[in-house]
């Protein structure tokens, strides 16, 4: 039985390593997107305008 729980316990500590590296890497990476955005953000907006004013100004109304 104690080989057993050792292994089982061993294996559920490298499981939670995992998922706190993965919850890392996300975060990073929501990170990035949010710098992007706040570095792109006038060239975004001008081009979520112009698409909307193209939507507002086609015929398919």
């Amino acid at each position: 039985m104690g080989k057993i729980w050792r292994r089982t316990k061993r294996n559920l500590v490298l499981m939670g390593k995992g998922a706190g590296m993965e919850l890392v890497q996300v975060a990073i990476l929501v990170a990035i997107a949010i710098v992007i955005g706040l570095i792109f953000r006038t060239q975004i907006e001008s081009f979520v305008n112009e698409i909307f004013e193209n939507l507002s100004s086609s015929k398919f109304k």
